[in-house]
């Protein structure tokens, strides 16, 4: 990565971020007719260019190549002087060929010295996988019971004295006291002030999902339901679930015992079903729910944190309001993570495949074989009919808060989110809800879309995402602890309440991508080890949202 110096200040202004690159990118405002340097040339900049917007180093002409981060990432559709910005009415979404060989991209492993003999504190599973949490999950196989899911939830808090939302509800009621300016969280008068002693110290709580789906679509959305339902059944972070089903619906409790068998083929989860159908009334069906969730909890209670080796991490990554500074620092910083954890015997996921077009060549280059690229190919022509189908394409997946922080088409976003994955080898590729298989860097099949992405993720076994941010979003997920890395520093402050780790200082030039990467993956690791609890978890941010396919992009 190259930067580059303003004539008149101090402070790095403008970053061209590979030799290439015919486009820098704006750290700060900069007013037209500003005197810029890149790389020792002089630019006067033809218009006003925002900070985390581009601009170009050279005249193009219409249908002239947009390139940054060494790759493809536009076409103009009209002339664009020298020192021009670049933007939705002068630049199109354009992309490279993929056809380039498998294995083609060496890759040197960094220097993990550091972390060599580095274990976790995690809960080991009877097939061999090591948790980063220890929960007990409530699941309905269809949305008919979500009501009966969220009586579940109130009880279960109440009787555990674990009500996330306990501050929130005590400051309500000041307020409709009339009471103002008192959020103290220490308040000890108030009932709700503290929570009660934990009643299963080595449990980290009960997870109840809801979701919309088991009943109205499609075979294969009932099919698909209960793969991530099992998915989620069998990760290493859950000690067991209880499911609740109507009876009549159309993801029958066969279909998720024949998903779960299949992940579980020895019954090594305890997983209890109960059909409200054939209970004797609704008092029953939840007095027997009860009984599963608090017998599993003295169960799950038996388990305690152990020593794992870091091969045991498999790290899922994902970002989300992404901004113009997002492929600059937060992105590759968390690349830097999965390349160490890989280097070390882990494993990554990157997902989000409607973000990964425009690299496709680079990412088939990574892929250890034929197959692995093949079927990279495949998954991603197949999810391009399914987007096409219902009158969508990648190219219309950046939002406009996107492309109003400088991310102008799907290929310059996809070059920048594909820097979470690192520069190691591919050596595997998953369709959605498959379970994560082989240590290393593997690509799964997810929408763009936060949280069906990150819900995704941990279906397949991430057993820790690390979510990158620019504009900031609350997302979390129900068994996977979630850290969220800001893009730069002025959201760090901003969000501090839901953002775990700063890439800013990147951006400035203050700390390189290599020394972050080895705070973040010794936080990663006392996440993992439950010593650092994260804010997502801190703030109950349990989000859950399976994919239809071929609708979300």
């Amino acid at each position: 990565m190259s930067a580059t110096i303003g004539t008149d200040s101090p402070a790095r202004i403008t970053l061209r971020i590979h030799p290439r690159d015919n486009v820098a990118v704006a750290l700060t405002d900069l007013p037209a007719g500003r005197q810029v340097v890149v790389d020792d040339r002089e630019i006067a900049l033809a218009d006003n260019v925002r900070h985390k917007h581009k601009f170009t180093l050279e005249a193009l002409s219409p249908g002239a190549i947009v390139t940054m981060y060494g790759v493809t990432v536009g076409k103009a559709t009209r002339a664009i002087p020298v020192g021009g910005v670049i933007s939705v009415d002068n630049v199109a979404h354009a992309t490279e060929s993929d056809d380039v060989q498998p294995g083609s991209k060496p890759w040197t492993p960094p220097d993990v010295t550091r972390f060599q003999g580095t274990t976790f504190d995690g809960f080991h599973r009877p097939d061999g996988s090591v948790g980063t949490a220890n929960l007990w999950l409530v699941i309905p196989l269809v949305f008919c019971e979500n009501r009966n899911i969220e009586v579940l939830r109130q009880c279960v808090a109440d009787a555990l004295g674990d009500d996330p939302y306990r501050d929130y509800k005590r400051m309500a009621r000041q307020m409709l006291s009339g009471v103002s300016g008192n959020t103290d969280r220490s308040d000890a008068s108030d009932p709700l002030a503290a929570a009660a002693p934990t009643r299963f110290p080595n449990v980290d709580g009960v997870r109840f999902l809801t979701h919309t789906l088991g009943c109205g679509g499609t075979d294969d959305d009932a099919e698909a339901l209960c793969q991530l339902l099992a998915g989620y059944i069998c990760h290493p972070n859950v000690a067991g679930a209880t499911v609740l089903s109507l009876g009549c619906q159309k993801a029958q409790i066969q279909m998720l015992k024949a998903a779960v068998a299949a992940r579980d083929p020895e019954q090594r989860r305890t997983v209890d079903y109960f059909d409200q159908q054939s209970s004797p009334s609704e008092e029953a069906l939840i007095r027997n729910a009860l009984k599963s969730i608090f017998d599993g909890l003295a169960a799950a209670d038996r388990i305690p944190r152990q020593p794992a080796p870091l091969a045991k991490l498999t790290l899922g990554v994902e970002c989300g309001g992404s901004d113009g500074f997002s492929g600059i620092s937060a992105n590759p910083l968390v690349g830097g993570v999965v390349d160490r954890l890989v280097a070390l015997g882990g494993s990554g996921i990157l997902a989000e495949f409607p973000e990964l077009c425009g690299v496709e060549h680079e990412l088939v280059a990574r892929c250890t074989d034929a197959d692995v690229a093949g079927r990279f190919r495949d998954l991603m022509q197949a999810y391009q009919r399914h987007a096409a189908a219902v009158g969508a394409d990648f190219s219309m997946n950046p939002s406009p808060g996107n492309i109003r922080d400088g991310l102008i088409t799907d290929a310059m976003k996809s070059a920048g989110a594909a820097k979470k994955g690192g520069d190691g080898p591919v050596v595997d590729v998953l369709d959605y809800t498959e379970p994560h298989r082989r240590p290393g860097l593997s690509l799964l099949c997810t929408p763009g879309n936060d949280v069906e992405s990150t819900t995704a993720l941990a279906g397949s076994g991430a057993n820790l995402i690390v979510f990158t941010t620019g504009l900031g979003t609350p997302t979390g997920n129900p068994v996977t602890p979630v850290l969220k890395i800001a893009s730069n520093s002025e959201l760090a402050t901003r969000m501090r309440d839901i953002i775990d780790f700063d890439a800013g200082p990147i951006v400035r030039g203050e700390r390189s991508i290599d020394e972050l990467a080895e705070e973040l993956l010794a936080l990663c690791i006392e996440v993992a080890s439950g010593r650092h609890r994260s804010h997502a978890q801190r703030l109950s941010q349990h989000d859950f949202i399976p994919w239809k396919r071929g609708v979300s992009l």
